[in-house]
């Protein structure tokens, strides 16, 4: 049984009785490995409240959460539609929005729903939206709609990223269609178990994608330096006063947030054991500042620390609005297959967002020059992400309804 110290016990007793809060969210996690008193939690007045606005004894509920339980309910281009909006997007902006015509789907993008400076030159929303894409296309033929893609039908700058027209054929799921529902980012952290470069190959599918590579970091070496860079890119985001905000804006810290905006980035997500996910949640919520701390502190304690491996996307073309599309339904492809494998996988792209930070405000490239040295030459990254066998399972993380991003 987990335990929590005795001191955590009555500072959580406290601030449930309307003294001044002596422990944050990210106090209360540095101390949770140490010996103690069970936690029997039952209390009044704030710390009963904590429990209702947080939900903190019913997590991952509510019409939040319901897209994941009735995604394969709905037939035809509505029902693809619904599958689509479990993707994968950056800080879970879910920056989409779908046409249904008779024989067709458009996806477009909604600018409004981005990260700002986190993600100036938009890389990451545009990778979203294939991301989108590919669960779009995997639904289709799972429901007999045979589906053929076209990216940027209006050109690089029309409103459309895609056209999907459909015709029909013979239903076919199959393992990454049936992997959509479980396919979640896992910010917890992994077991020492390696993974074998053949297992890791087997993740990638390029089949009818080009222009992209899937550089694999497995080795200590260099496995230790892109550790390091992805820790210290954290840190310069971290002390980017305009990316840290605009990094900030996206966390959903009570429940009511998370039912009313169905989006963002949660505590549930963090990938805390039940505990110390229900305990952290009664303490009073993380100013920007500790939040910013807590994701350095695991960034370098669980993160980079527990991955098997990392993976990399890379390009000749990091500019191009289709690569960035196709990226997108690559790196899909793969947390799908991963997912369908026992394989966790978690985004982590605060390299290339300090790039782009560089490149967009003409400062000195540092984070460019230091990535270049563990990819081949004239390779540039898209996209990181770290994959291993998860401790444990990853959380859902709310989502608006199909009918909620359908024009």
């Amino acid at each position: 049984m987990q335990t929590v110290p005795t001191d955590v016990v009555a500072a959580i007793e406290s601030n449930g009785a309307g003294q001044k809060p002596r422990w944050s969210r990210r106090r209360l996690l540095r101390a949770l490995g140490i010996g103690g008193a069970t936690v029997v939690v039952a209390g009044t007045g704030a710390l009963s409240y904590r429990v209702y606005d947080t939900a903190a004894l019913s997590p991952g509920r509510g019409d939040a959460y319901d897209p994941w339980q009735h995604w394969r309910d709905t037939p035809g281009l509505p029902g693809a539609v619904a599958a689509a909006v479990l993707a994968a997007s950056p800080h879970n902006t879910q920056p989409w929005a779908f046409g249904i015509r008779a024989d067709a789907v458009d996806v477009f993008i909604d600018p409004t729903r981005g990260t700002g400076t986190v993600d100036g030159f938009r890389r990451e929303q545009y990778i979203g939206i294939g991301c989108a894409l590919e669960n779009l296309v995997l639904a289709c033929r799972a429901r007999g709609l045979l589906p053929e893609v076209t990216l940027l039908p209006d050109g690089p700058t029309g409103p459309r990223m895609a056209e999907v027209t459909v015709r029909a054929g013979a239903p076919a799921p199959g393992p990454l269609y049936d992997a959509i529902g479980d396919r979640h980012t896992n910010r917890g952290p992994f077991k020492a178990t390696p993974i074998a470069p053949a297992t890791l190959a087997g993740l990638v599918d390029s089949s009818g994608i080009s222009g992209l590579d899937v550089r694999w970091t497995v080795d200590p070496a260099p496995r230790a330096a892109l550790s390091r860079l992805l820790i210290d890119a954290a840190k310069a985001l971290c002390d980017d006063e305009q990316q840290s905000r605009d990094n900030f804006a996206w966390f959903r810290g009570s429940n009511d947030e998370i039912q009313r905006h169905r989006d963002g980035l949660t505590l549930g997500g963090q990938g805390f054991s039940p505990l110390v996910l229900a305990i952290s949640k009664l303490l009073p919520a993380s100013s920007r500042a500790q939040g910013d701390q807590f994701w350095l502190e695991q960034t370098t304690t669980v993160h980079t620390a527990t991955a098997a491996a990392y993976g990399v996307i890379t390009t000749r073309t990091p500019d191009d609005r289709a690569t960035q599309l196709t990226a997108g339904r690559l790196l899909e492809r793969i947390h799908l297959t991963a997912t369908s494998r026992g394989i966790a996988l978690h985004h982590m792209n605060q390299i290339t967002e300090r790039i782009d930070r560089e490149a967009g405000t003409g400062r000195v490239p540092t984070f460019a020059p230091r990535f270049a040295e563990l990819l081949p030459p004239g390779e540039h990254p898209l996209l990181t992400f770290r994959v291993g066998y998860p401790v444990r399972e990853a959380a859902r993380s709310p989502r608006r309804a199909a009918a909620q991003v359908t024009r």
